[in-house]
């Protein structure tokens, strides 16, 4: 019998999925491997009965340039109960099991490493390798070195966001646009550099205050309000859904909000629409203030995850999935593939990500000390500052209320 490989996909989809299966599934079958993709993630692996498929070369061809993920996807997260009563260890020891390749965030990660020592302590070892993944780019990687899937998500976000200023320039309207960015404002903020966006809001900014429903709400009216003082009475804000983390019960139960959580305790976000939510926040606000504001709400979620991957996740999700290979011949296990912008490849161990005290991987938040980012509040982003203070009196009463640097407490 041929011995065999295993490859998954957790979580969420990201642009370039089926590039690092393709690439995994090409590689090992060059070897002489045989290649099983298992359907529904670690599902399969606790189910007498997993939906799998043999990977041929032909199909790895049909699918690697592809958005979405070939392999249905899970987020199933096996309880200690699981292990213990339905673990499928047949599923190994019949087919030849080799390697097990899980394509995930952190959680992926973490439960492909419980596998690993589950079938050691069965007396089947195998190694596992795990590649990366998030369009949020939060992931710890060293620096300069983006979660894959992040590109081609800020590239499509970028052109619907750029579309959606366009329209605001033309009709004379604001928008209101909520990214993805469970834990970080990377894609936000990628998104509102890219297309010169007035206003910004990430749960980084918020460094020295914590962060309100009242705030984030006042920071896009500031915009407002410094944009009409310019004769401009248009413009978009995007703001990043991880402000929503951050929020304490109080505020989340005063905004009306009603979240449920999924298996790893994470408000399922994707059930509510953000930016509609802000966007009635925002126009109560202005209709308070007697500003004459028409405003729209965009949300960037689900529109973005199955983008077509651009050609910088074409070619780095392949050097990942022969990357898998290299380590595994390397004799690498328990590991994260890792490859620099130089193409070298490097394994990454969780134990070396992980929090000392939590054992949780801590997530990569967007610089804010940053030349980058500095330049971008200081040259893009339009807002109150004391010099408005008195233009900005035939619009609101309290102008220091809207002061950007206030509302933050960055003075």
């Amino acid at each position: 019998m041929k011995d065999a490989v295993a490859i998954l996909t957790g979580g969420g989809p990201a642009p370039g999925m089926n590039t690092v299966v393709g690439s995994v599934a090409k590689t090992f079958i060059h070897h002489g491997y045989r290649v099983i993709g298992l359907h529904e993630g670690y599902t399969g692996l606790f189910n007498p009965e997993p939906r799998t498929v043999d990977i041929n070369y032909r199909m790895a061809d049909g699918i690697f340039n592809q958005g979405g993920s070939f392999l249905q996807m899970s987020r199933f997260k096996p309880t200690p109960e699981d292990f213990e009563n339905n673990f499928n260890l047949k599923f190994f020891t019949e087919n030849n099991i080799k390697l097990l390749v899980t394509v995930g965030g952190d959680d992926t990660a973490s439960t492909a490493n419980r596998i690993a020592k589950f079938l050691e302590a069965k007396k089947y070892p195998i190694a596992n390798i795990h590649v990366p993944k998030t369009i949020d780019n939060d992931l710890p990687l060293p620096v300069g070195t983006p979660t894959f899937g992040y590109e081609s998500a800020k590239d499509k976000g970028a052109v619907i966001g750029r579309a959606v200023y366009v329209d605001a320039r033309t009709s004379g309207n604001w928008f209101v646009l909520a990214a993805m960015g469970r834990s970080a404002g990377h894609l936000a903020f990628g998104i509102g550099e890219a297309c010169h966006y007035p206003m910004i809001v990430i749960p980084e900014m918020f460094n020295k205050t914590e962060i309100t429903v009242d705030k984030i709400v006042k920071l896009v009216v500031s915009s407002i309000i410094k944009r009409k003082i310019m004769g401009m009475d248009y413009g978009a804000a995007v703001i990043s859904e991880g402000v929503f983390h951050a929020l304490s019960n109080e505020e989340i139960a005063n905004s009306g909000i009603h979240f449920t959580y999924d298996e790893h305790g994470h408000p399922e976000l994707g059930k509510v629409s953000k930016a509609h939510i802000f966007n009635e926040l925002i126009e109560k606000h202005v209709k308070a203030l007697g500003l004459k504001v028409k405003s729209r709400p965009v949300e960037l979620g689900y529109e973005i995850r199955c983008q077509t991957p651009i050609a910088y996740d074409l070619t780095y999700c392949s050097e990942l999935g022969l990357g898998v290979y290299q380590l595994f011949s390397e004799g690498k296990t328990g590991c994260m593939v890792y490859v620099n912008s130089e193409g070298k490849v490097s394994p990454l161990y969780l134990k070396d990500l992980q929090d000392p005290t939590t054992g949780k991987i801590p997530p990569r938040l967007v610089d804010i000390t940053s030349d980058k980012f500095k330049m971008v509040i200081e040259n893009i982003i339009n807002s109150i500052t004391p010099s408005d203070y008195e233009a900005a009196k035939q619009y609101v009463p309290n102008p220091e209320e809207y002061d950007f640097n206030k509302i933050l407490n960055w003075n």
